[in-house]
């Protein structure tokens, strides 16, 4: 089998993370993979290594100077599309074209599609974008079942639900890695409360920061890390207005930024609690690798969250009740069982369940 998997950046978003590692598994299992992605501000590779058994294309996708969010959009689209059909125009063929986002989506004429959580846009070449990757493909799939009850509620498809698999002994080790553990608590501080992805509306980061400042009221020590966080969209006002709150607050969060994919477990495994407190998810990866390196986990009450983690995790619908569950965590450490239950979720399962999936298929 020949597919071509594709994907909007080459920045280390949980949508970019599944595609690599769905790729790889693939490969392992004799699939001819190729991944696709734009390129943004000279990136020519991905932010980790990719299996050799991976073919990889970035496509050149050059900043420009000032340009608002829906005409990067465009611009985005549109540059992929240029590639990949100059590709196929070259004699290029896949038997499945699979788009993991509503960008890759739009950039090819026919594909399957990944639906890994749904957003609600006001930029309307976004809106746009966001719509034609729902109705567009000739089948979907999504990362759980809650966010395919949203699908089937918004739009009336049905997609198969195949769930994320996790790098489960990569952060496991982690946990073991005192040494690395103790390099970031030299750096951040010796306690500290980690978000991954971040600051943006999704990911719920004002939320988090009233928790946390909640919790230094008794315990002044604590700090709140966030690692992470490059996107094509602009969330330069919410930025703002964390920045304004966290000075309000008197709370100096360490933002810092891409962090190496060799160093991330060890940041993840030293942490005291791991708060991903977002308002939308599909499944909630950087969660499931907090969880395999054996540190307690704090979510937002999400059904998706319920979902997935079960009893795993502790749950909080707002920031005082975050606070509370923070606390709990850092106190009393992690739940039961998460360790042994992130374990359960390899990308060689999920890499089987999208062969199934690609049989079934029409040709």
């Amino acid at each position: 089998m020949r597919l071509a998997l594709l994907t909007y950046s080459t920045k280390p978003r949980g949508g970019v993370v599944h595609t690599l590692a769905l790729a790889e598994a693939l490969a392992a299992l004799g699939v001819d993979v190729t991944v696709w992605t734009l390129g943004r501000g000279g990136d020519a590779d991905f932010f980790r290594p990719v299996d050799p058994a991976v073919r990889v294309r970035v496509v050149d996708f050059p900043a420009v100077d000032g340009e608002a969010v829906g005409a990067r959009i465009v611009r985005s689209i549109a540059t992929l599309r240029a590639a990949f059909d100059a590709h196929l125009a070259a004699g290029g063929t896949y038997d499945v074209v699979h788009a993991q986002d509503c960008i890759s989506a739009n950039a090819v004429e026919r594909c399957v599609r990944t639906v890994h959580h749904l957003d609600h846009f006001t930029t309307p070449e976004l809106a746009a974008c966001h719509e034609r990757a729902v109705v567009r493909p000739s089948a979907l799939v999504c990362v759980s079942a809650s966010v395919a009850r949203e699908v089937e509620q918004g739009w009336g498809r049905h997609p198969t639900v195949i769930g994320n698999g996790v790098e489960a002994e990569r952060f496991a080790a982690a946990a073991q890695d005192h040494a690395g553990q103790q390099h970031w608590r030299d750096r951040v501080g010796e306690r500290y409360v980690l978000a991954v992805g971040g600051i943006e509306p999704r990911k719920g980061s004002l939320d988090l920061l009233e928790a946390v400042a909640r919790l230094r009221v008794d315990d002044p020590g604590l700090e709140l890390v966030v690692a992470g966080g490059e996107t094509l969209f602009d969330y330069r006002d919410y930025r703002a207005a964390f920045d304004d709150r966290a000075r309000a607050l008197g709370v100096v969060p360490q933002v810092l930024g891409p962090v190496e994919h060799a160093a991330l477990p060890s940041l993840v495994a030293g942490c005291g609690a791991l708060g991903f407190v977002s308002t939308q998810e599909g499944f909630g990866l950087a969660a499931m690798e907090a969880l395999a390196a054996d540190v307690p986990v704090v979510v937002r009450d999400l059904p998706v969250m319920a979902e997935v983690f079960g009893p795993h995790v502790r749950y909080g619908s707002d920031p005082a009740g975050m606070a509370v569950a923070l606390r709990a965590a850092l106190d009393e450490g992690p739940l039961p069982g998460g360790q042994a239950f992130a374990r359960r979720h390899t990308w060689a399962a999920a890499a089987r369940a999208h062969l199934a999936f690609y049989a079934a298929r029409e040709p």
